[in-house]
This record gives C-alpha cells, sequence and structure tokens, in this order.
C-alpha cells in the first residue's frame, strides 16, 4: 500500500504531494509543510522571486520549511499531514532529520560512483533519493539512536559530527536538518525522484556508508 502511495501516476500536482506526505508519515518519517516554487519562475539572470515565500532572491526555492516552527511541528501524525496538504496541496515535502533518520548527502555524480562500489561490495545502501541541485541523498539510521547523548549533534544543512573527519562536499543531515523529498519540485522542471525507495530498503548504520560516499566526494574533487 505505501508503494503504491508513494508512486503517484497522472495526480494533480497537489494530489502527488498529499499523498506522498501521507505514506512517509505512514513510515514513521517526520514530515513539514515547505515552500512551493512558482509556476512561472523569473528569466535568468532576472531579478524575480522564483519560490512561493516571496523572498527576492531565495537561495532555496521550494526547498525550505513554511513555518519558523517546522522542528517543533514536524510530525507523522496522518490527520494533522491531510489537514497540511489539504490546505496547502502544492507545498513541498521536507522530511525532518535527527529523528527517525539521519541523510548523508553528497554530490549526485559522488552518489552515483558510490551505489556502483556499494553494488560490488554486496552492501545495500538503503533508500537513496535525488533531491534538490543534483544532490544524492542516502537515508541512514539516527545518531540519536546513540546510548550517549554527548555524541548527538546539531545540524544546519551543512555539517558533520566533531567525530567524524571533513569531507569536501558531504553533508551530514542530522538533529536541526531537513532534505527535500519526492515527488517535489526542483528548479529547471524536474522533481525529486527515489534512486532505491524506502518501503524497499532498511536504514543502514552511516559509518558503514561513510568510507564509500567520502572516497567518492574526494575522487570527483568535490
Amino acid at each position: 500500500m505505501v508503494e503504491a502511495v508513494l508512486r503517484p501516476r497522472r495526480r494533480k500536482a497537489g494530489d502527488a504531494m498529499a499523498a506522498a506526505a501521507a505514506a512517509y508519515a505512514a513510515l514513521g518519517w517526520p514530515v513539514c509543510a515547505g515552500a512551493r516554487l512558482r509556476d512561472r519562475q523569473p528569466q535568468l539572470g532576472a531579478l524575480g522571486r522564483a519560490c512561493s515565500c516571496d523572498r527576492v532572491g531565495c537561495p532555496a526555492p521550494g526547498a525550505h520549511p513554511l513555518s519558523p516552527a517546522w522542528q517543533r511541528e514536524a510530525t507523522f501524525d496522518p490527520a494533522v499531514v491531510a489537514r497540511w496538504w489539504s490546505a496547502l496541496p502544492k507545498a513541498s515535502v521536507l522530511l525532518v532529520t535527527g529523528r527517525t533518520f539521519d541523510v548523508l548527502d553528497v554530490p549526485g555524480v559522488a552518489g552515483s560512483i558510490a551505489l556502483s562500489r556499494l553494488e560490488r561490495a554486496g552492501i545495500q545502501p538503503g533508500p537513496v533519493a535525488i533531491g534538490a541541485q543534483d544532490r544524492a541523498l542516502f537515508f541512514v539510521t539516527s545518531r540519536t539512536a546513540v546510548a550517549d547523548e554527548d555524541e548527538w549533534w546539531s545540524c544546519h544543512l551543512d555539517c558533520e559530527p566533531e567525530t567524524v573527519p571533513a569531507v569536501t562536499g558531504l553533508r551530514w543531515h542530522c538533529r536541526d536538518s531537513y532534505v527535500l523529498a519526492p515527488p517535489s519540485r526542483l528548479s529547471g522542471g524536474a522533481a525529486a525522484r527515489w534512486l532505491v525507495r524506502p518501503e524497499a530498503a532498511r536504514l543502514p548504520d552511516p559509518l558503514r556508508l561513510l568510507e564509500f560516499l567520502a572516497d567518492a566526494c574526494e575522487e570527483i574533487g568535490q
């Protein structure tokens, strides 16, 4: 059933977003409503408002929360999720990290390299998506599950834990972060999409994937 909901076919954009948000909530994944791309994008080089937030030069059009209280409001309560997308059917779907899962975020090329190497090594990658800015998103178990609270950390979209060496191009989304989820729209007319669907894969240990992702990032020099 979840798989069917995550594969909307020929639905209106609003129906697809609502169905996807409901499916993620059914998985126990916290979601929040995001801004959406405007139907008419400003021409390249023109000063305009590409995002529904109406901010000139928004740095993440259609890929940020609508509410400043998103950390508190994020939920997998199906009634709340249904109410949000009933009121704002075209809102992007954001998945909040650091609770049920974390996300290792790398350039798409590095993600493709890592996926190939994981397959050859016989290692299951877990759910993988392509999100904003053609980034590959690897969903992994959350570090909030560790026994020692001193090992927890916060993330503001571009960070790595202090215990992990910095890797250029790698972002570790954990507490206080989020990622854009399929089938939310991306700049340029495409949409976020799954490479490995969440209902088909378990969340792996992040450290099991980290070496593969770090090597791929270093290889492409990003």
